[in-house]
């Protein structure tokens, strides 16, 4: 027998199936940031600084440049993980292919290029307005602004960016998660909280008053951002509040987000109570909201328990979001994919069913104990079967192809 079957027959004795967990593996995507291939620069105002609660940081030679290079990219990245995923755009990365439109004014065809490419390789987008790195930020703030002028600007935005979104859905066959995250808050204590708060209610209304087909529409909180450290206007309270009065809006989780004695993990069976969606952005924090690239430790296996045992893999949208360009930034992509789908797996190798009658038995003895054990059972053996089927390089392999891949590709790029 090899490994694989040998992990197979004893994880059967203890109920759990690994075909139907390869199935399960394999058939759920991951929403995969095209922002980690060049930094968050996009293709507006190439070399300009980001700004607006944004920093990358290193300078790692090899960044992607254009369109067709961040492309090439992501191919090579989604070329070493297991399964069928989707691309997560932000509307700065729009592809023009005449003179650039401004962000108020942003058509469905500015983005063309990139639904091609994602029909030919089968793939799902997801959307962002990009409410950031941009003169019409003004003092830090976009849709809470008291300047009627800056608020507008940046609700046409919204709006705009819906329509995009509705339009890639119709021509792919497949619903687009659109993410509104904004960086409005204040460096030190405001005087008043509540008027900010106000103004985003009114700009939340107007960009979600069109409804639009192929949409899932979610709103992204934070804890704070640079500059922003005293005040956020889009706190976790205030969003949470906000789609359980608006039904078709949905909050997103970043577990980057939120105090450091905060999880996430925590927080989305809460929001499974409420909500038949929970959007979902993958990182990890350190300390605070850095943004570097998910590990298979801690809280991401914690997160991927959450969603597995509570039979919620269609319902949790799970998408990542870091950015390091300290590293070779597509390998970055390729160890947080697979790190996210090995916390997958081996979530879906445990037998949840039996620890949960332990629990309400409380037989807590027993369930510590065999959890515990479970952690050793040959996970490994099963990740490295998913790998063969799906075609990838197995355990480190994949390095050596992302090395060439930099000595060939990435290394003459100026």
């Amino acid at each position: 027998m090899n490994a694989y079957e040998l992990a197979r027959a004893q994880y059967a004795s203890i109920g759990v199936d690994t075909e139907r967990a390869l199935s399960l593996l394999l058939a759920q995507p991951i929403s995969i940031h095209c922002w980690q291939g060049d930094d968050v620069t996009g293709f507006e105002n190439a070399g300009e600084a980001l700004s607006g609660g944004i920093q990358a940081t290193g300078n790692y030679p090899g960044k992607a440049r254009s369109p067709q290079e961040l492309m090439q990219d992501m191919d090579k990245a989604l070329s070493l993980v297991p399964g069928k995923h989707r691309i997560n755009l932000h509307a700065s990365y729009a592809v023009f292919s005449g003179a650039p439109r401004e962000r108020d004014q942003l058509l469905p065809e500015d983005f063309d290029a990139w639904v091609d490419y994602a029909a030919a390789r089968g793939l799902g987008i997801d959307f962002n307005p990009t409410f950031f790195s941009h003169p019409m930020v003004k003092d830090n703030l976009t849709l809470s602004s008291p300047d009627e002028a800056v608020r507008a600007f940046w609700v046409r935005h919204g709006i705009a960016c819906r329509r995009v979104a509705s339009a890639i859905a119709a021509r792919l066959g497949s619903p687009v998660l659109c993410n509104v995250w904004i960086p409005d808050g204040y460096k030190d204590v405001p005087a008043d909280r509540l008027g900010p708060r106000l103004r985003l209610q009114k700009s939340l209304d107007e960009i979600f008053a069109e409804a639009l087909p192929g949409v899932i529409d979610c709103v992204e909180s934070k804890v704070f951002g640079i500059g922003l450290e005293a005040f956020t206007v889009g706190s976790s309270e205030f969003y949470i509040a906000y789609a359980a009065r608006h039904p078709s809006v949905y909050t997103l989780l970043d577990n980057g987000h939120y105090h450091p004695q905060e999880f996430v993990s925590d927080k989305i069976p809460a929001l499974l109570c409420a909500f038949d969606k929970v959007p979902l952005h993958v990182t990890r924090p350190m300390r605070w909201d850095s943004d570097h690239v998910v590990r298979l430790e801690g809280e991401l296996c914690e997160i991927a328990k959450e969603i597995v045992r509570n039979d919620a893999l269609s319902r949790v949208l799970i998408g990542l979001d870091f950015f390091d360009a300290s590293i070779n930034r597509v390998a970055a992509w390729v160890v947080g994919v697979r790190a996210m789908q090995r916390a997958l797996l081996q979530a879906l190798l445990t037998p949840w069913e039996d620890l949960k009658r332990l629990q309400d038995g409380a037989r807590f003895t027993r369930l510590l104990a065999l959890d515990e054990e479970y952690k050793g059972y040959p996970w490994g053996a099963v990740w490295d079967e998913a790998c063969r089927r799906a075609g990838v390089p197995e355990r480190e392999a994949w390095l050596d192809e992302v090395e060439a891949y930099e000595r060939d590709v990435l290394s003459k790029r100026a």
